[in-house]
């Protein structure tokens, strides 16, 4: 799937499924991770340490194999977001956004590059481009930009039918664990309050035909479940990190108790006395 591709699904309600990528020291996971059905993978640079040449092959890796690269940027930079879609990623995932001047900045960097300056804004505030090639030109420029902004605090919930009145806007994003410490409820995902938050923004993204999805890493599956189902279709679940620990703690935990009691090999080489023979 490419960006444009990620873009129209999340748009008409489909789902897309994702996972977030850490291991960025692999070069075949690219390769490994095609054919598994996974729509896109989540790069995240704001809590994971990425230079610009390992994000550059790593998007353009995961694009080459189908998989569309959303980049999450470690701040609410335009010059970030734009480096970012320079380097190769299809879609660009902005943290703790809460102004409709933010949005605008983000939607021009990746939305719009590489029109810059008086232009840009006109463009911004009021729709209008320097003529219809031009704006002919940036849509066929920018084909793959996804646009994902994160909601992590009351204030973004309340400013979300503003910043979605911006165009350019994909889908929105949600970070639990940010969000449940904004509403003072820190970790309480079962919470009443958080619940309640989910659900708001939920219903202006539907609303407004914009994608909506929540980045989930820990916890039950049965949980993840609940929460896509409240109408979730930006699907992050788990990373590639966790299910290399799972797999190994659950393949080795199935090999121990299938040979648990049986003589370990190199006892049937001892003797008696202890002395292997």
């Amino acid at each position: 799937m490419r960006g444009r591709d990620l873009r129209q699904a999340l748009r008409a309600g489909r789902r897309v499924y994702g996972i977030a990528v850490e291991g960025y020291g692999q070069p075949r996971w690219p390769r490994f991770f095609s054919g598994r059905g996974l729509d896109f993978v989540f790069m995240d640079n704001e809590h994971t340490p990425l230079n610009r040449e390992t994000m550059a092959w790593a998007a353009q890796a995961y694009a080459a194999y189908g998989i569309a690269p959303l980049l999450r940027i470690p701040e609410l930079s335009a010059s970030l977001a734009a480096i970012g879609v320079d380097l190769g990623a299809h879609g660009i995932i902005a943290p703790y956004v809460e102004t409709v001047d933010q949005v605008k900045a983000l939607a021009g960097a990746v939305k719009y590059r590489p029109l810059k300056g008086a232009a840009l804004r006109q463009a911004l505030d009021s729709g209008a481009f320097p003529n219809d090639e031009t704006r002919a030109y940036l849509e066929s420029y920018n084909p793959d930009a996804v646009l994902v902004i994160m909601i992590e605090s009351q204030a973004g919930i309340d400013a979300l039918p503003d910043l979605l009145a911006v165009p350019g806007v994909d889908a929105v994003l949600i970070g639990p664990h940010d969000l449940s410490i904004s509403l003072g409820i820190a970790e309480q995902y079962d919470h009443p309050r958080f619940i309640d938050a989910l659900r708001a923004i939920i219903e202006v993204c539907t609303s407004r035909n914009t994608g909506v999805g929540i980045h989930y890493v820990s916890g039950t599956n049965e949980r993840a479940l609940e929460w896509i189902r409240l109408g979730f279709n930006l699907i992050i679940h788990r990373s590639d990190t966790l299910y290399v620990a799972q797999g190994i703690e659950t393949e080795l935990g199935w090999l121990r108790q299938q040979l648990d009691g049986d003589a370990d090999p190199a006892d049937e080489h001892l003797g008696a006395s202890g002395h292997r023979y």
